[in-house]
């Protein structure tokens, strides 16, 4: 009778008829008492807008155990982290635990989706409340990989803030790393410092879990590559994979060999690129991890159509956008659409790609990817210049050019006052073509046009 008069005091008594009683949590004794007195609040003011004073005696006297809703409420008000009020882990169910087992298996088998919907079955469970932390982290993971950044973030957060409060340096490594990560997908800036951080505190702990430090090192790899640190990137990316391959980790291969290819690309060595995306792509499609597919094709298209094999691009392109489609991925949605725009033009359709950077702007717009934003304008200014428009080339471009300078977007921001360069040139306005050259060069490598002003103009094509 205890445990039902608890769930149905904490949860404002409730008729039984109108409201389903919640389990109750066990607590430390003594700890909302001591919380309450720490914050000098009174009962009144512990629940305010939630429960009544006499409900936060009951809790406070042992006679009551709150429902998870009035425990997490209780540590808002007095500004304690949920685990200060919680009784020893070693009291958790085994059913509990064997949710964590079964969610983190979701994870495994690429179930995100299900992973999401069963991770938000055990956060409503009070008997899970000391397991807060991890499966926020989990749940947060599987938004990642469906490229739902919002949610993660916030789940992250709390996460966060539970393996501080817990002293779990392994598992705070780990959310380090995803936040990091969503920082570079969602394109950022911080996610250096952050995954730097996570590799540092993994690298505390003795021994040195290597499948997590092989995750951070492509973590770091990764938010270098997002910063333009070609060589730095590289050389992370190449330590990850000895250490994946020491512990013939495939997942964890194939997704290096993706973020070394992308190092490769954006370094203008389309061989060796080549070479690690056909690795990745061999993996990924016996591991069957469409939403990875999705990214590494439209890097093999980007790849093509840099040797200027534009059916074998198109064909890639294709199927990354499918993919994106089947596994209803967000981020990055627009940067496929928009490699496909830039065929358009490679193939002389100016008419099709200016619908694809339309449709990617709308959708950058919605995802608030304010890079791609940035970079749709650049192709729609490039659109308008071939339709003889030069107004509207003059106002995409600077809509261009501002949202990939607040962004720090090296090299995009050079490409887009490379390419404006060329315009302007074709325009017969040489004195503004020079100042976006100089611009270009600078982006490029700061500090190379110092005290250098009797460089002559050299075309944009030849960066």
């Amino acid at each position: 009778m205890g445990r039902l008069r608890g769930a149905s005091v904490a949860d404002g008594a409730a008729p039984k008829s109108e409201r389903k009683r919640l389990p109750g949590v066990n607590l430390r004794a003594g700890s909302v008492k001591q919380a309450r007195r720490e914050a000098g609040l009174s009962l009144a003011q512990v629940g305010k807008g939630h429960v009544t004073a006499p409900a936060i005696f009951l809790i406070e006297t042992g006679r009551t155990r709150p429902s998870l809703p009035t425990l997490e409420h209780i540590a808002r008000r007095t500004g304690k982290p949920i685990e200060f009020f919680l009784a020893d882990p070693t009291g958790v169910t085994n059913e509990t635990q064997d949710g964590l087992l079964e969610l983190e298996s979701l994870l495994a088998h690429m179930r995100y989706a299900d992973a999401i919907e069963y991770g938000e079955k055990l956060l409503s469970l009070g008997s899970s409340a000391y397991r807060l932390g991890p499966i926020r982290f989990h749940i947060a993971r599987a938004y990642l990989q469906l490229g739902k950044p919002e949610p993660a973030a916030d789940l992250l957060l709390q996460a966060q803030a539970h393996f501080e409060s817990v002293g779990d340096t392994l598992m705070l490594a780990e959310v380090l790393g995803s936040q990091a990560s969503l920082l570079y997908l969602t394109e950022q800036p911080g996610g250096v410092a952050i995954a730097e951080r996570a590799l540092e505190l993994v690298r505390t702990l003795n021994p040195v879990p290597q499948t997590t430090e092989s995750r951070l090192l492509s973590v770091l790899a990764m938010a270098q590559l997002s910063d333009g640190e070609w060589e730095a990137a590289m050389m992370n990316f190449r330590e990850a994979i000895a250490v994946a391959d020491t512990l013939q980790d495939l997942r964890r291969l194939s997704l290096t060999y993706h973020g070394l290819s992308s190092a490769y690309r954006q370094a203008g060595q389309h061989e060796p690129a080549m070479r690690y995306a056909n690795r990745s792509l061999a993996l990924l499609e016996v591991l069957r991890d469409r939403v990875s597919l999705a990214r590494i094709e439209n890097d093999l298209g980007l790849l093509m159509m840099a040797k200027g094999d534009h059916a074998e691009a198109r064909k890639h392109m294709d199927r990354a956008l499918e993919l994106t489609q089947e596994t209803e991925l967000q981020v990055g949605r627009a940067n496929m659409i928009l490699s496909l725009a830039e065929l358009s033009l490679q193939e002389g359709n100016v008419d099709a790609a200016a619908e694809l950077a339309e449709r990617a702007l709308r959708l950058a717009e919605a995802m608030k990817e304010e890079a791609h934003v940035a970079e749709a304008h650049m192709w729609l200014g490039k659109i308008a210049e071939i339709r003889g428009d030069h107004q509207a080339v003059d106002r995409e471009f600077e809509l261009a050019l501002h949202g990939l300078g607040n962004h720090g977007m090296g090299e995009r921001l050079l490409r887009a006052h490379g390419m404006y360069a060329e315009i302007l040139e074709r325009r017969g306005d040489l004195k503004q073509a020079y100042g976006h050259m100089k611009k270009a060069l600078s982006a490029s490598r700061p500090g190379l046009l110092r005290d250098k002003s009797h460089l002559p103009v050299e075309r944009a094509g030849s960066h």
